[in-house]
């Protein structure tokens, strides 16, 4: 169903009802991410664009990926789909791909009225499922690419880190979460706003912080080739779980041995070597910039354990990772 055409006027004076469906085991860090970029564009506005509410299976509470339990406004029996312009369903690496027939009966009723329906990380897998995805493109966490290719022909599964598709929208990662908020806010509330949002949330969303803690960013040497970016760009947006290889070799195309040389050639370096860095700068800037445990630190940044985790950042920085949380209470 298209949307009516509204003026500058009626977009910027709009305010914008978004309902988060949570999953279990949904993203926490694409979830934030999420609703972070909403709440700054409100408090950059002059009047509230976007108004949000939470739900899940129940009405009380749904764990996270992080087994974070986050507190919902109603269970899904109370979400009034003609009362919402998007509608957004929140996954994660260990949801089940099985949409609830109370989930399918309003993902259906939401997208046969001017809403706006998306999926964050394999969310997009529960939409297909809902059986609104016919005909349209949307992305997926690559770990279920495969699968959703197979089971949904009739399905344009990019591999994209996000994309929106006339009124359907998808990310396939935590960080490509925000990346794609920013676009929608910039569809509903305009440019200007999208810009101001993004000056405030991604002014360090590239590699974090060097050892040194200034600031690096994203190697965009215009002479890499474009799998290599698309390589470093889908390291970057998976830093909670991260990919393996053989998943980013294949993405672009190349056997594992074949990806490491293009590293070696222009990086200087071994892909899991520039991997591992990448997710320690970004735990390193969490432990300087947010109040995070050591542990969710490690969970956000994808290590297994906390003591692997406290070996490679000590490692690396020289320090423990309670180290570098004193050393940032002492300024």
């Amino acid at each position: 169903m298209s949307h009516p055409i509204i003026s500058n006027q009626e977009r910027a004076e709009k305010k914008w009802r978004v309902g988060f469906i949570l999953l279990e085991n949904f993203s926490m860090m694409a979830f934030t991410g999420a609703v972070d970029a909403l709440v700054t564009a409100n408090l950059l506005s002059n009047s509230e664009h976007f108004s949000f509410t939470f739900y899940g299976e129940n009405s009380e509470s749904v764990k996270s990926d992080l087994n974070i339990d986050v507190a919902v406004t109603g269970s899904l029996k109370s979400i009034i789909p003609k009362q919402l312009d998007v509608l957004l369903v929140c996954g994660g690496l260990r949801t089940k791909l099985e949409v609830q027939p109370r989930l399918q009966s309003i993902l259906q009723q939401a997208a046969r009225l001017p809403c706006r329906i998306g999926g964050v990380w394999n969310g997009s897998y529960i939409l297909a499922q809902a059986g609104i995805m016919h005909g349209y493109e949307c992305t997926i966490h690559p770990e279920n690419y495969a699968l959703m290719s197979e089971v949904f022909p009739d399905v344009k599964v990019s591999k994209k880190p996000y994309v929106i598709d006339r009124e359907r929208f998808s990310s396939a990662g935590a960080t490509s979460t925000l990346g794609l908020m920013l676009s929608l806010i910039g569809q509903l509330s305009g440019e200007d706003l999208m810009r101001s949002v993004e000056g405030i949330l991604n002014v360090d969303s590239v590699l974090g912080e060097s050892a040194d803690g200034s600031m690096t960013m994203l190697p965009s040497n215009p002479t890499f080739p474009e799998s290599l970016k698309t390589i470093l760009s889908l390291m970057e947006t998976h830093i909670d779980e991260p990919l393996s290889a053989v998943q980013l070799a294949d993405v672009v195309n190349l056997s594992r041995r074949q990806m490491e040389r293009l590293f070696m050639k222009y990086m200087d370096t071994s892909p899991a070597r520039y991997y591992l860095e990448l997710r320690l700068t970004r735990a390193h800037q969490l432990l300087r910039q947010s109040n995070a445990s050591v542990v969710n630190v490690s969970v956000a940044c994808g290590f297994a354990s906390a003591t692997h985790f406290s070996h490679s950042f000590k490692d690396y920085y020289g320090m423990s990772p309670s180290e570098a949380r004193k050393r940032r209470d002492k300024f």
